[in-house]
């Protein structure tokens, strides 16, 4: 925005660039002029944010549509955790795609300081850029090791904050919560919830459905004594009598 000190320098139709020009033509003095150059940098900053969303609302007029295209299974065939999503280079390849025929591009970078923070940023050809951070725990999940659970959390972190700063997150929505940091009940966890809803006689298809939870290896930590209790308090149906 232009300051009110600043309004002479302003004439309809007529952008900082010329009025520089028309400036060093008439021999303007150096205070002039350096008005003249902070409203130059304010109008450009202005007009590269303008591209900027002028691109991106065409570039979310068509997205592209970013399908699960990888499976992770891990475990034993006790207690097998698996579930499908968009990998990193099926994300990346094809919103980079698109962004790109609107001047627009992304780039990450990584932090990690007890949290695993990765920051997205995309960027205009004009200049104008916007990001976004998400932060989780390195993922532990499937035995892996150290530097395996750090890149785990890296990549996952790389695809939802693309997706998130796109406006892409609802198409890829991942099942492997446990990526963000939200720890799940382990195999021993599940085993007794088994147990003890086949000793009650409860369907699971029910019990995960008064749980909110498409399947029993997805269900928070924090969760696992509320299911306790429910299924404790829950009335075993009467045998039938022959």
């Amino acid at each position: 925005m232009v300051k009110a000190n600043e309004m002479d320098l302003v004439q309809a139709g007529r952008s900082p660039a010329e009025l520089i020009s028309e400036a060093l033509k008439s021999n303007a003095n150096l205070e002039q002029l350096e008005k003249l150059l902070a409203l130059r940098e304010r109008w450009e900053a202005g007009e590269a944010r303008k591209a900027y969303h002028v691109a991106m609302a065409d570039f979310k007029a068509n997205p592209p549509k970013i399908e699960k295209d990888k499976k992770v299974s891990f475990g034993t065939s006790a207690g097998k955790t698996s579930y499908n999503h968009a990998s990193l280079a099926n994300v990346t390849d094809k919103i980079n795609k698109e962004l790109s025929k609107y001047g627009l591009s992304a780039s990450w970078k990584t932090q990690q300081n007890g949290m695993i923070s990765v920051t997205c940023k995309i960027t205009h050809v004009k200049g104008h850029s916007e990001e976004t951070t998400l932060s989780a725990s390195a993922d532990t999940s499937g035995s892996k090791n150290s530097i395996q659970a750090i890149g785990s959390t890296i990549t996952y972190l790389e695809r939802y904050t693309l997706l998130a700063l796109t406006g892409l997150a609802t198409y890829d929505m991942d099942d492997d919560a446990q990526a963000v940091g939200i720890e799940l009940i382990d195999e021993g966890q599940q085993h007794k919830i088994a147990d003890m809803l086949i000793a009650k006689d409860i369907k699971m298809e029910k019990f995960l459905a008064y749980m909110k939870i498409d399947k029993l290896e997805n269900m928070p930590k924090a969760k696992f004594q509320q299911a306790m209790i429910a299924i404790e308090k829950a009335t075993k149906k009467p045998a039938v009598k022959k």
